[in-house]
Order: structure tokens, then sequence, then C-alpha cells
């Protein structure tokens, strides 16, 4: 997808040019805590205006819930696009995640052919309740550990 524009792939995405697919990205330390973000994120989309959308792909059911599910992810990707700890820093606007599942199946001498039509979905950017996430995060890697729990399935040596 690098190199294309969205609307030419999709006509109902925002306008821009993919200029990243599948990067990893690590970020400082945010603010006030001794956290920092790390992984890979799946697309990068340069807007007309020269700031960057940041898309996240999905083979699943789509659904508004899918907004509030991803919201973190999408933020903490930004959050370190926009505060690098290698490189320069990049300016994203806008998030969103491009949901595919599929529609209809046929199958045809030996062949399924899959209908999978996009669906956009617009994440708001709240950048002080990302922080407020990290500060949260923090606190509890930073506190004292959790008393194990009886029914842990996860609990050293099973007992």
């Amino acid at each position: 997808m690098v190199g294309k524009n969205l609307q030419s792939l999709f006509p109902h995405l925002p306008e821009g040019l993919v200029v990243r697919q599948e990067a990893f990205v690590e970020s400082i330390t945010a603010p006030e805590t001794s956290v920092y973000i790390k992984g890979k994120y799946d697309l990068l989309v340069e807007n007309p205006d020269k700031t960057h959308t940041l898309i996240d792909l999905k083979i699943s059911q789509p659904s508004e819930e899918k907004i509030q599910k991803y919201q973190t992810q999408l933020s903490a990707y930004k959050f370190a696009l926009e505060n690098p700890k290698f490189g320069e820093p990049i300016n994203v606007t806008k998030l969103g995640l491009l949901i595919f599942y599929p529609e209809s199946v046929l199958f045809e001498n030996g062949i399924a052919r899959l209908d999978f039509p996009a669906k956009w979905l617009e994440v708001p950017v709240d950048k002080a309740q990302f922080l407020v996430f990290l500060k949260e995060v923090d606190r509890l890697l930073s506190g004292p550990l959790p008393k194990e729990s009886a029914d842990c399935k996860y609990r050293k040596n099973g007992k």
C-alpha cells in the first residue's frame, strides 16, 4: 500500500498518501512517569496538509465499540511517533481503524472468492486522557505486587 493514495484504494477513506506500512516505534519516557511506548503500527498516511493519519488494520466484525476498544493502542502509537526516542517527531492529527470482514463467499472451480469490503472508523484523539492512562500504568507498575489469588491459573507450580 506504500505510495498509494487511500482514496484510490477505497473512495470513502480520507485522502492521503500511505508513507509507511508496518513500522516499529519507540518513544521517550512519558512525562511524570517511567513508562515508554514500543510497538509496531500498521499504516502511516501523509495528509494533504502534511500532518499524518495513523491507521490500524483489523479483520473482524465492524462495530462502533471497536473505536473505544482500540483508542488506547492507537494513542500509544501516536505518542511514540510524536515523541520518538530516535529520529524526528511526526505530527499525527487523525487516528482510524480500517476494518475488513468477509461479506460473501463464492466457491467456483475449487477456488473460494471472498468479498472483504473496507469499513472506516475514525478514532478520537484525546492526548490528555492518554497521559492520565500512562500515569495510572506507571503507578501500577511502580507499586507493590498484588497478592496472588488462590484461583489464578498462572500461579507458580500450579499450586
